[in-house]
């Protein structure tokens, strides 16, 4: 698994913008729109790795998934 996969990635619709946004929990706001939801996904995916290569690179501590802070505390 990468570390990306950790994050919970949303694509909603915005009836303001009349497309589809995308983002990823804890880690991104909406960073990326289209008119096709699995295309916005696809690219809300590649986003996100991208991110978490940069903070990696920079040698910077990765935001704590916020799906996985639910589970904690279970």
């Amino acid at each position: 698994m990468k570390d990306s996969d950790r994050y919970l990635k949303i694509v909603e619709w915005s009836e303001e913008d009349g497309c589809y946004l995308g983002s990823a929990l804890g880690l991104i706001e909406y960073c990326c729109h289209g008119d096709n939801e699995v295309d916005v996904f696809k690219q809300l995916c590649t986003i996100t790795d991208e991110w978490v290569n940069l903070l990696n690179s920079q040698h910077k501590e990765l935001p704590v998934p916020i799906v996985y802070q639910h589970r904690a505390a279970m």
